[in-house]
């Protein structure tokens, strides 16, 4: 599995919405904490401010196994959680986000907050910096000398660098690839071997 994750370490962005101030901090959460750190660290930034509302889905993109939110004193329902929805039904994945409000003295009404925290993460989510997150293995293959070669102009086809090789009765190669190309590794490398080769899982 690869989808986009945050690039660290935060992005941010800010807006005046009737007279109160919103800055939507987003950041990395390859975990529940570390996304948890993440928002302690802008809650601590922010200490002064009137609420530090927060979401996280340390996950793929629409995976909402390990998340976590807060409306951090806003009424019930109005801040945190669409805050949350906004991050399950956008593209990224393992990301946290912080929206700081400083109160200006005009309310904006239960809808009006719903719209105005949503909003603040989409607003933060548009220019957000972000990187692939692959899924990868520590793979040994054994092979016989004669299929070094082809073994060797095979890797760049299955995204697979060598990490360690050793040159005994039969070769030896540890490899770093994606989870989801092991199979087809395998079967290149039978194939190229007529089945004499071996591929087992060293690390996931």
């Amino acid at each position: 599995m690869r989808y986009p994750v945050p690039a660290p370490p935060l992005h941010r962005v800010s807006l005046t919405i009737k007279k109160s101030r919103f800055i939507t901090s987003l950041g990395p959460a390859p975990d529940v904490g570390r996304a948890k750190v993440f928002v302690e660290g802008i809650r601590a930034e922010f200490a002064d401010a009137t609420h530090n509302c927060w979401a996280f889905a340390a996950g793929p993109p629409g995976d909402s196994a390990r998340v976590g939110f807060s409306d951090d004193g806003e009424p019930h329902g109005t801040a945190g959680k669409p805050m949350l929805n906004t991050l399950l039904h956008s593209d990224v994945g393992e990301v946290a986000a912080v929206v700081t409000r400083y109160y200006g003295g005009v309310k904006l009404g239960t809808g009006g907050l719903v719209r105005a925290y949503s909003d603040m993460v989409k607003l933060g989510l548009e220019g957000l910096s972000v990187r692939e997150r692959v899924d990868a293995v520590l793979a040994r293959a054994i092979l016989p000398h004669s299929a070094v070669g082809r073994f060797k102009r095979m890797l760049g086809e299955v995204e697979a660098a060598i990490q360690s090789a050793e040159y005994g009765a039969e070769a030896c190669f540890v490899v770093k690839l994606p989870k989801e190309r092991l199979p087809e590794m395998s079967g290149q490398l039978s194939h190229i071997t007529s089945g004499s080769a071996r591929v087992d899982v060293v690390e996931e």
